[in-house]
């Protein structure tokens, strides 16, 4: 059994307002989808590799998979019109190259500080149900109902609510069945796998994940990646 990677690089980053695309915007001269990527180079479970890659940032990704050593780069695959069709286009050619048991971490490209423990708690938690696997953490805000964006005068029970994160783990077969289950319900616009495993009436299963775990969309996102980056944990701190 493989454990392989499916990292979704192929958006065009446009509320980041740049004319490279977020995932290739660099950091202390490596580009955020490297950092991504370096995780899974480095965990021992993970036995390869798959990056959904934008349309015509093929090559780019290749060069710098070299320049940074990111030797279980295996596949690169075009990239869909929209989130959907990327995890799409990923599932359906490791589906070429993998067996059904399998199991496929389907990652976003920008999430660069995805812990191993992250990735291992995927696995096993695969491993242990089935199904879908996906990390989550607790949402501490006050979460305000509102109907013209303006106003609040209700509140909903955050003990109710969890943020979903990334990586989504499935065995490949499952995953490969949900998407041609969407195809033949004409769903295409489902923003992660996840969340069309709900969508079509299934259970997911959650595990703990990470604050640090966030999606970088925004320049204040890249700002807070940076700042990470540089910061040192206090000794004080267990």
């Amino acid at each position: 059994m493989s454990n392989i990677a499916l990292i979704l690089g192929g958006g065009s980053g446009s509320r980041m307002r740049q004319e490279i695309p977020k995932q290739f915007l660099t950091i202390n001269d490596c580009p955020v989808i490297i950092y991504t990527l370096e995780t899974f180079q480095r965990h021992p479970e993970i036995d390869a590799i798959a990056v959904v890659c934008l349309e015509g940032w093929e090559n780019v990704l290749k060069a710098y998979a070299r320049q940074f050593g990111i030797t279980k780069l295996k596949h690169v695959i075009a990239g869909g019109k929209n989130a959907h069709g990327s995890a799409e286009n990923g599932v359906f050619e490791l589906e070429k190259h993998y067996n059904a048991d399998d199991i496929i971490l389907i990652h976003d490209g920008n999430r660069p500080l995805v812990s191993a423990e992250i990735i291992s708690n995927c696995i096993v938690t695969v491993n242990r149900y089935g199904g879908c696997a996906t990390p989550v953490i607790d949402c501490t805000e006050a979460m305000l109902v509102t109907e013209d964006g303006a106003t609040s005068s209700s509140i909903y029970p955050r003990d109710k609510i969890k943020r979903g994160q990334t990586p989504n783990g499935f065995y490949l077969g499952k995953i490969c069945e949900l998407y041609r289950r969407a195809k033949n319900a004409n769903i295409d616009d489902s923003r992660g796998p996840s969340l069309l495993m709900m969508k079509l009436g299934e259970r997911i299963n959650l595990f703990a994940g990470s604050e640090k775990n966030f999606k970088i969309t925004t320049i204040e996102d890249m700002e807070i990646f940076q700042a990470l980056l540089e910061a040192q944990k206090p000794k004080w701190l267990k």
